[in-house]
């Protein structure tokens, strides 16, 4: 400890060891789990059991809008309130109780005794916005918690990964190909829930509350209002990185399993298959930047590396014919490990946001969360829009000569890619260097 250094300031500076960063990244699988399922297989879901895409795109708006409105909200109650691991139980409850019922039957359908379009949009859409309020606390109070734990922005950067999700998918597609989608999917989602809970479980035993830095007599660490954040330059340019960022991988999860199965004709467990491998290829790039000594210049230069491979990407996806389907594979492959470096290095540009205001964490976290998920939300409901009918082979032309899943999954990432580069480019980060995890994640 430095001679001018109190030792909450000490503390603070130390990188967390490997228990606590896997007691705590284990806080966020449950959100990380449902997150991949909600994305990947909501719309093709919800187009298999008889919604129009149109229909489909209003119960993915409800989700994201809840989820957008929750964030800006929750993080603004966390910073005055505290108590992280509290709304980060509560909202994870949520989550359990209704993610079954996203990806179950129409609950009002069966009291009403009917199957109304009208009414299967409006059920679904109701726990689609329950479940995302409830993802939402749950993100918003686990993202705001590290800032709190440590300023050390090497142990900041741990990625989650969300490959259990599309191994039980891949085992349910399998072994349930007997039964209808209902029962496939419904089964996803318990197996997703029980897994995820567990994880739930190990975060609150395995992570101890941040201390309650409202009442801290340190100056330094009183509370920030919400304009002192819209000053910033920097904020907006954060802001732009991390939603384009989310948008990139979240339209993409949205439209790759409409890809692999319409547009490019390969078996149905690719769908579960494909994202795997785009998945471990992610897990392997992000254990390897957790060794990284990260600076403002090494945050902007892999995040350009991952742009400029998911534009590779997207061109690829763009051109790829039905008869090269194969060729997905590799491509997986590169959009993995795309996926990861920007995924990793916008998420530790928050962080240096952030900085030492940690009294104000918890609205930066939930603002740039609000911006992300209403753009995401948007996007996909008039992706989805545009497709028009329930026979997806209709979907195949496009004003353009391609279809809504190609132009979706290709050339719309490839565009926030190459725009979310030039704004990284034109940031003026402060340096971050700090030492590297003492105990690394994976010995």
């Amino acid at each position: 400890m430095r001679d001018n250094e109190s030792p909450y300031e000490a503390q603070m500076e130390e990188p967390l060891g490997r228990v606590s960063i896997l007691s705590y990244g284990s806080g966020h699988m449950l959100n990380d789990i449902t997150s991949s399922c909600w994305f990947t297989y909501l719309l093709v879901f919800l187009t298999d059991v008889g919604l129009s895409p149109s229909d489909a795109a209003v119960v993915m708006l409800s989700g994201q809008l809840a989820d957008g409105f929750t964030t800006i909200f929750a993080g603004e109650l966390m910073d005055r309130f505290g108590h992280f691991k509290l709304w980060h139980a509560g909202g994870s409850i949520l989550v359990a109780i209704s993610f079954s019922s996203v990806f179950g039957s129409c609950v009002p359908c069966k009291l009403m005794g009917t199957n109304s379009s009208t009414l299967e949009t409006v059920g679904y859409s109701t726990f689609a916005a329950i479940f995302n309020v409830g993802w939402a606390v749950t993100q918003v109070a686990h993202m705001s918690m590290v800032n709190c734990m440590t300023s050390n922005p090497s142990s900041r950067v741990s990625l989650v990964a969300n490959l259990s999700l599309y191994g039980i998918a891949l085992l349910m597609f399998t072994l349930l190909q007997s039964v209808s989608v209902l029962v496939q999917y419904r089964w996803i989602a318990y197996v997703s829930i029980s897994l995820g809970s567990c994880f739930v479980v190990i975060f609150l035993v395995g992570t101890k509350e941040p201390g309650s830095i409202q009442h801290s007599t340190d100056k330094s660490l009183s509370r920030i209002s919400w304009a002192y954040w819209f000053k910033r330059v920097l904020y907006y340019q954060v802001a732009l990185v991390y939603t384009l960022t989310r948008l990139v991988t979240n339209v993409s999860q949205a439209f790759l399993a409409f890809y692999v199965i319409y547009d490019l004709e390969m078996p149905k467990s690719s769908k579960a298959l494909i994202p795997a491998i785009i998945y471990v290829c992610s897990l392997t790039v992000s254990v390897i930047l957790q060794e990284t000594r990260w600076s403002s210049w090494r945050l902007k230069l892999y995040f350009s590396a991952g742009a400029v491979l998911w534009i590779l990407s997207g061109l690829g996806i763009v051109l790829l014919p039905s008869r090269l389907h194969n060729v997905m594979y590799a491509i997986s492959i590169i959009i993995g490990a795309a996926n990861a470096l920007m995924t990793v290095t916008s998420i530790s540009m928050e962080g240096v946001l952030v900085g030492e205001d940690l009294n104000g964490c918890a609205f930066v976290y939930g603002s740039l969360s609000f911006v992300d998920k209403v753009s995401c939300g948007i996007a996909l409901y008039v992706l989805e829009s545009y497709q028009g009918s329930t026979q997806m082979k209709s979907n195949l032309v496009t004003a353009f000569g391609y279809s809504v899943t190609r132009f979706g999954l290709g050339f719309v990432p490839a565009a926030c890619s190459l725009l979310s580069a030039i704004v990284a480019y034109t940031m003026d980060l402060p340096d971050t260097r700090r030492r590297p995890l003492v105990e690394p994640l994976l010995a």
